[in-house]
């Protein structure tokens, strides 16, 4: 498998985990969102989107994380990521979506760069943009976590699974700016913790993927 990505985006971080979960091997093609590469002729051929991370699997071409989260759950079901009923694996993806589709896509690099370069904003203004929409998003995700007996070690008892996966790089997110406050979400941070004790989330960490800089 090759997974083309960038060290710092939040959603090649959730492949790259998901991937050290299931135990799969794979090769690293790095694009420098910085330097715009994932709008060069070749990758738009290989996902006209622009968008990482993009994983390739002998002849299939998957772009979009969560639905290569998926794709590896369907053809490596072991270990799982999601649990085996249905109103468990709903409430896994709800968590999933309510971090991947509900905050990231406001604070992504292309959304900040936009801010700050075409809107004219200053960077204490993104600040406030990024805290704003965190804020209302954690906000929403503690009561579910801490409120419900499924959950466990983890968002969904006491194996990682999808939730986490984007549980973890939304934390790190987060943690962009120092002002914002991590105290009101307890839950989500003993979660965050219990994953970073896993190998599988430890190697995925941004500063350790060869394209850090």
């Amino acid at each position: 498998m090759e997974l083309y990505g960038f060290f710092r985006s939040s959603a090649a971080f959730r492949t790259r985990i998901a991937l050290n979960l299931k135990g799969l091997a794979f090769d690293q093609v790095p694009i420098n969102l910085r330097a715009n590469e994932q709008r060069r002729g070749d990758y738009l051929k290989l996902n006209p989107m622009g968008t990482v991370p993009t994983l390739i699997d002998g002849d299939i071409v998957v772009d979009q994380s969560l639905a290569i989260i998926e794709y590896l759950e369907e053809t490596h079901p072991e270990p799982p990521l999601l649990p085996k009923t249905p109103a468990d694996r709903a409430r896994v993806r709800a968590i999933a979506m309510d971090i991947a589709c509900e905050i990231h896509p406001i604070n992504n690099l292309r959304v900040r760069r936009y801010i700050l370069h075409d809107l004219g904003h200053d960077e204490k203004a993104l600040e406030t943009w990024m805290n704003h929409w965190t804020k209302l998003g954690f906000d929403g995700i503690e009561p579910m976590l801490a409120g419900d007996p499924r959950t466990g070690k983890f968002c969904h008892g006491d194996r990682p699974g999808m939730a986490d996966i984007c549980l973890v790089p939304g934390v790190f997110n987060a943690r962009i700016y120092p002002s914002f406050d991590m105290t009101p979400y307890p839950a989500i941070r003993r979660v965050f913790d219990n994953c970073m004790k896993l190998e599988a989330f430890e190697r995925a960490l941004p500063e350790r993927q060869s394209d850090a800089v």
